[in-house]
């Protein structure tokens, strides 16, 4: 007899093990259920300016993946995705819609063709140790028919010792280093891993991932992490800075504008809601996820680059610069092996700006241009930030604090100049 878990015995192990919290309620396009915010995503009033969070969270459907795609989801004779009756996002069905492939429909149940591509290197930087981060890219990669990662392709690389290990963060690295590989599979893959969440520790693994980057000739830095702003980010900027190198960083999950997002050397990436006809499962449309980070910077003036947008940001540096997708309800699968996911089961569902930052530097990567900095891929974004045929304009949906930000023609601030469509100018 199959067995099953409820929405509560999984709410109360997932609490257990990744620290995680309800957040959610019901989702017409993504049936009902709730979010689940990992421990390591909700910012402490002490940390601020201190110690960075995550930005990811879970979706659970009310009947618990292990009743919506027997067998048994929550051991090693687990149920694969994707599963038949689920519209949750794979490396083929967000490839077809972000037209890095030349398929049409994007069900994630149809379609297959995944995005190709990618060179030199992208180096992600995430706090504390992953152990079974090799084998569970592996495994992802043999789900969905990607490149296997090899010891030449995919290495992780402590920045300052062995880190322990952390629960929420577990699960960070492997949306990280499974979807930045998704959208440019031929790419090196680094996962440089801070011995802590703190900012010091992180952009120590910052600056190693700029050697490593360097080292392969160029290429781009994810960072899906942040926090508050505070009055000595400017000061921090060099890290940002190494040429040929481009830094995505993620707005976060909540109304406003967090560092390192904030810092105009990094493209700020928000997200979105990928909208799927429940009579075929197509693609429809893409609207702003409520729950993105966004707004105009505390801190730092107005970049040059976007002196188009003033009428938007003010004299302040307006975040995001771009999005994809982001929301859970929408949410794309990961594949988490580690014991600190296994109250979830290998296969989650997960959303969050931090999903929408390494598929950006995938994309980007995949693109082959490898500008020499940021600031240059940044000119030539907003450039070109009319041309649909290289961004997908977010007029629907609002974001920011009492919903204050509202999708609008041209550059808004819940997603910026828009979404990735194929990899002109970028």
């Amino acid at each position: 007899m199959k067995q099953t878990r409820s929405l509560v015995t999984l709410s109360l192990a997932m609490a257990a093990v990744l620290g995680t919290v309800p957040v959610g309620g019901a989702f017409a396009d993504g049936g009902t259920g709730q979010l689940m915010t990992p421990e390591s995503s909700l910012e402490q009033p002490d940390d601020v300016g201190v110690n960075a969070h995550t930005n990811i969270k879970l979706f659970i459907p009310d009947e618990g993946l292990a009743n919506v795609a027997p067998p048994d989801m929550w051991g090693p004779n687990a149920a694969s995705p994707p599963v038949s009756g689920l519209l949750f996002e794979t490396p083929a069905s967000v490839g077809c819609a972000y037209r890095l492939t030349t398929q049409t429909g994007c069900n994630p149940n149809i379609v297959t063709a995944n995005p190709r591509g990618g060179s030199r290197a992208i180096a992600i930087v995430d706090a504390y140790h992953y152990a079974t981060a090799l084998t569970d890219l592996t495994n992802f990669s043999h789900q969905f028919g990607l490149p296997l990662p090899t010891s030449a392709t995919f290495q992780v690389v402590f920045a300052n010792g062995q880190p322990p290990t952390n629960p929420g963060w577990n699960l960070e690295e492997a949306l990280d280093i499974e979807w930045a590989h998704a959208m440019a599979p031929k790419a090196t893959i680094y996962l440089v891993e801070a011995f802590n969440n703190s900012f010091t520790e992180l952009l120590k693994a910052v600056d190693v991932a700029n050697s490593l980057v360097t080292a392969n000739f160029g290429g781009e830095v994810s960072m899906s992490w942040g926090g508050s702003e505070f009055s000595g980010e400017t000061t921090l900027d060099g890290h940002f800075q190494q040429p040929g190198v481009v830094y995505f960083a993620a707005t976060g999950d909540n109304p406003g504008e967090i560092w390192p997002s904030a810092s105009p050397f990094v493209v700020s990436v928000g997200g979105t809601g990928l909208s799927h006809d429940l009579s075929n499962g197509n693609f429809q449309a893409e609207v702003i996820w409520q729950r993105t980070g966004g707004g105009p910077s505390k801190f730092y003036a107005r970049p040059t680059y976007q002196a188009s947008v003033a009428n938007i940001t003010g004299n302040q540096r307006g975040t995001p610069d771009v999005s994809a997708i982001a929301d859970p309800a929408t949410g794309v699968w990961v594949y988490c092996s580690t014991i600190s996911c296994q109250a979830a089961g290998v296969w989650l569902i997960v959303g969050g700006t931090s999903v929408a930052t390494p598929v950006w530097a995938g994309i980007v990567n995949s693109a082959n241009h490898f500008f020499a900095s940021t600031n240059t891929e940044l000119t030539s974004i907003y450039q070109n930030m009319t041309n649909t045929t290289a961004f997908r304009d977010i007029t629907f949906g609002s974001c920011g604090p009492y919903e204050g930000y509202f999708g609008l023609v041209g550059y808004d601030l819940c997603t910026g100049v828009g979404n990735p469509t194929g990899k002109l100018f970028k």
